[in-house]
């Protein structure tokens, strides 16, 4: 899939579904009741995200309780950084929570609290995306400015979905990047 399809697919399929549900986040009537929703993984109508169905309802209560207990240090939260370490850190004892559901949560509540990713996070399924552009799969984030151009229009969560979704449709013969870049680990 060429580039230029893959920004109009994404901005005019994909941006506006994903733009309201950062929407509805922000638009809770209080950050507990946020906490709640994202930790709970329940979306605008009620039902799990799809990307959280196979956790138990167990693991979900556990997180809820969890992020409602720290909700001032969440609240607290500076830039995006500071609000992803902070729940990778309180949610990593919970057996079944991954990196999918922490940048999830954190993306959800980062909308409530108005803090954004200023890069791009990658987990399992962005990671597939990134390394089809011949990316190191094993860093955790990569800079906007490390992309190719064509994605450095979008916002770094809007990347992040890039990446997810179209995954399998990327090729780093069909977005050539510098030599040099395609031989160097960002994983310092």
């Amino acid at each position: 899939m060429k580039p230029d399809a893959i920004i109009r697919t994404y901005t005019t399929q994909i941006r506006p579904c994903a733009n309201e549900e950062l929407n509805w986040f922000r638009q809770q009537p209080t950050l507990s009741e946020a906490l709640r929703l994202a930790a709970l993984a329940i979306n605008s109508k009620g039902k799990r995200y799809s990307h959280q169905r196979r956790l138990s309802k167990t693991v979900l209560e556990q997180a809820r309780d969890i992020l409602l207990e720290s909700e001032k240090e969440i609240h607290q939260s500076q830039d995006f950084d500071d609000l992803f370490a902070l729940l990778e850190r309180l949610l990593s004892p919970i057996k079944g929570i991954g990196e999918l559901y922490v940048y999830d949560t954190a993306l959800r509540i980062g909308a409530k609290i108005g803090v954004f990713p200023k890069r791009v996070y990658l987990h399992a399924g962005t990671r597939v995306g990134a390394k089809a552009l011949g990316f190191d799969g094993k860093t955790k984030t990569l800079e906007v400015s490390q992309l190719p151009e064509w994605l450095q229009q979008l916002q770094p969560h809007e990347i992040e979905d890039v990446l997810c979704i179209f995954k399998d449709k990327l090729s780093v013969r069909e977005h050539p990047m510098p030599e040099g870049l395609m031989r160097r680990s960002w994983c310092s």
